[in-house]
């Protein structure tokens, strides 16, 4: 199976491309979804994170008020590697959990995205590296509009994560969404059939790896 790691910025516009492929019949694993689950009320993620920041990351009902704390270790870099330290390894262990499952079920291409994929240095994981490209101007304006923020908090925000310039570096493929979303939706079903048939590729090799005079 194809292992594709996915990634950009925050709010530049990665979660419009993963519903694309999904849309297409690739599976997404979604980083931010899993945090979700694994920091669930009564889970010892959560319990950790309460012991590391305090009880008031935690909303009336008991369950964790990311706004709160996004707003604690996004001005902070060393609450923020104390937050990654808590729930990176987890969310590491249940993506590879995940991609098993997938690829024993002979899923041809599966995808991870994750935001700070390339700052953890956890793109080596995968066969492939695709980078959502945008604006720092478009991200500020996006995280003001979609979170509620001012100017300052949206702008630190975009710039506690490592700049897309950097990211691209790293790249098989970028994904430009610098213009319409009509045009970004283009691009992202172009990305899902040059992704199916690297999968394709992929499992031509193996066959011909495993047959006869292999």
């Amino acid at each position: 199976m194809l292992r594709v790691g996915l990634t950009g910025g925050i709010a530049s516009g990665k979660s419009a491309v993963s519903r694309a492929l999904a849309r297409r019949g690739i599976p997404v694993i979604d980083a931010d979804q899993i945090a979700r689950e694994l920091a669930a009320p009564g889970s010892d993620a959560l319990r950790e994170i309460v012991e590391a920041f305090g009880r008031e990351v935690l909303s009336p009902d008991g369950s964790l008020d990311r706004s709160r704390l996004g707003g604690l270790v996004f001005s902070d870099e060393a609450k923020r590697r104390r937050l990654e330290a808590i729930l990176h390894p987890r969310i590491r262990a249940e993506q590879d959990r995940r991609l098993q499952e997938l690829e024993e079920e002979g899923v041809p291409v599966a995808v991870v995205d994750a935001a700070l994929m390339v700052e953890a240095g956890a793109w080596r994981r995968f066969d492939l590296l695709v980078v959502v490209d945008s604006r720092e101007a478009d991200q500020i304006a996006r995280l003001m509009e979609r979170n509620g923020l001012d100017e300052a908090a949206a702008r630190a925000r975009v710039r506690a994560q490592m700049p897309l310039s950097e990211k691209v570096k790293y790249a098989d493929r970028v994904v430009d969404n610098r213009g319409a979303l009509e045009e970004l939706e283009g691009r992202a079903e172009a990305l899902a059939d040059w992704l199916l048939e690297r999968a394709r590729k992929n499992l031509l090799w193996d066959i011909d790896k495993s047959g006869p005079g292999a």
